[in-house]
C-alpha cells in the first residue's frame, strides 16, 4: 500500500510546493503520523494541517507533525452544523488569538477558518494575528462560484447551492454515501446569486484598508501590532 507521500507524488508527478491535510478533528494521532511522515518525504514543502482551537493542539501539531501552517476552527463556518450535531465547538476569536500567540512562538503561523461574514470578520481575524483567513460563504453564490444555477420559479429569484463537506450530500458526492455510524455535520445553503465576484473582493480590501486606518497601521503586518480588544457583555447598534 502507498504511503500518503507516495500517493501524492503519483497523483502531481512531481515535487509540490504545498500540501494540506484537511480533517475535522485535528486532534487524531493518525494526522500527526501523516503529516510527520509528509514532512520527512517532502522536507521542502509548506505544510498545512488542522483543524484545531487551542495552543495544545497547535504544539502537537508544529512540533511532533512538523506543520508550517496550521487551520484553526471548529464548528465556526456558515454550512458547519459541528456544534448542533455534537456539542463540540469554540468561539473563532478565542481559538484564534489563543493559537496565534502560541503559533508565533513556535516559528509557525495559522488560518482562520469559519466565521467570517463580513469584512470585519476578517479585520478581527488579522487583528488577533492570524497570517491567513479562509473564506467559503463570502465567496460563495458569485457568478463565477462553482455550482448549478437555481432560480425560483415564483419569485425568479436565482440561487447557487453551498454546502459543508461533512454534510450528507457532500458525503454522497465524494464518499459514496453517509456512513450509518456517523451523523452529517453540514447543511446545505442556497445563496442569492451575488454578481461578479470582483465586488466582494474589492468590498473586503476597502473594509481591512479603512480598519488600518482606524489603528493608523501602514500595513497587515503592522495591523495586529496596533490592535486593542475588549470584550463586549451587551452591543446595541
Amino acid at each position: 500500500m502507498l504511503t500518503v507521500a507516495e500517493r501524492i507524488q503519483a497523483q502531481f508527478g512531481k515535487p509540490v510546493k504545498m500540501i494540506t491535510v484537511d480533517i475535522a478533528n485535528g486532534y487524531l494521532d493518525r494526522l500527526i503520523d501523516v503529516c510527520a511522515s509528509l514532512r520527512e518525504a517532502r522536507p521542502d514543502a509548506i505544510l498545512v494541517a488542522g483543524n484545531v482551537v487551542n495552543p495544545e493542539g497547535v504544539y502537537e501539531l508544529v512540533h511532533k507533525g512538523h506543520v508550517d501552517v496550521v487551520k484553526v476552527g471548529i464548528g465556526s463556518g456558515a454550512a458547519c452544523t459541528t456544534r448542533l450535531k455534537t456539542g463540540v465547538g469554540y468561539p473563532q476569536f478565542s481559538a484564534v488569538s489563543e493559537c496565534a500567540e502560541a503559533a508565533a512562538s513556535y516559528g509557525a503561523h495559522i488560518i482562520s477558518d469559519g466565521g467570517a461574514v463580513f469584512p470585519g470578520d476578517l479585520a478581527k481575524a488579522f487583528g488577533a494575528n492570524s497570517s491567513f483567513v479562509m473564506l467559503g460563504s463570502m465567496l460563495a453564490g458569485h457568478d463565477e462560484s462553482p455550482g448549478d444555477l437555481i432560480v425560483d420559479e415564483k419569485t425568479g429569484v436565482s440561487y447557487k447551492e453551498y454546502y459543508g463537506m461533512s454534510s450528507k450530500k457532500a458525503n454522497e458526492k465524494y464518499a459514496g454515501g453517509l456512513k450509518s455510524y456517523r451523523a452529517a455535520e453540514g447543511k446545505v445553503v442556497h445563496i442569492p446569486l451575488k454578481g461578479p465576484l470582483i465586488d466582494t473582493v474589492l468590498d473586503i480590501e476597502g473594509g481591512l484598508r479603512s480598519s488600518c486606518t482606524y489603528v493608523n497601521a501602514r500595513s497587515l503586518e503592522d495591523f495586529a501590532n496596533k490592535c486593542i480588544f475588549i470584550e463586549v457583555q451587551s452591543q446595541y447598534n
